[in-house]
């Protein structure tokens, strides 16, 4: 890990996980880091409301039962976190476009100065039509963005 001086000191760290391997790379990451600055982790889950609206029974139980597994893939985030030394752990779940909540709206709230996100696994085509995620909080985010890539090493200096 790189040595980190006052200037490069970050404060509030945020990672976005989703349940993929990437993202649970960019967790480990971003706990090793806010451990070693001291910083506050933000753990947040985006449920992409939009993938609803091609649902044609639609309901509030629906909902629930996603915000309720949601709630304990975070908890379980949390206390990760918490059992690995960081000193101060929030969690948060969100509805919404991940792509605006994970680089804008988030951090804004909640003074984030790092964003620590997952490498995606697209591939070109899928890059193409639809857009990474990854790509475009690297592009948007108005404070720094650390990409965790898959075969990232020493996740635990």
């Amino acid at each position: 890990m790189l040595k980190m001086t006052k200037q490069y000191q970050y404060k509030h760290i945020q990672v976005a996980v989703d349940g993929s391997k990437e993202a649970d790379l960019a967790f480990k990451k971003a706990v090793t880091v806010a451990k070693h600055m001291n910083a506050t982790l933000e753990i947040l889950h985006v449920i992409d409301t939009r993938s609803f609206q091609n649902v044609s029974s639609f309901d509030s139980a629906m909902v629930e039962q996603v915000s309720n597994d949601a709630k304990k893939k975070m908890e379980k985030y949390y206390q990760e976190a918490v059992d690995a030394g960081v000193k101060e752990v929030h969690y948060s779940i969100e509805f919404g476009s991940p792509k605006s909540i994970i680089s804008r709206e988030f951090p804004k709230k909640h003074d984030i100065d790092l964003i620590v996100v997952g490498a995606t696994g697209l591939n070109a085509v899928e890059r193409l039509l639809i857009g990474s995620v990854t790509e475009y909080i690297t592009r948007t985010a108005d404070c720094d963005v650390l990409v965790v890539r898959h075969n990232t090493a020493g996740l635990d200096r």
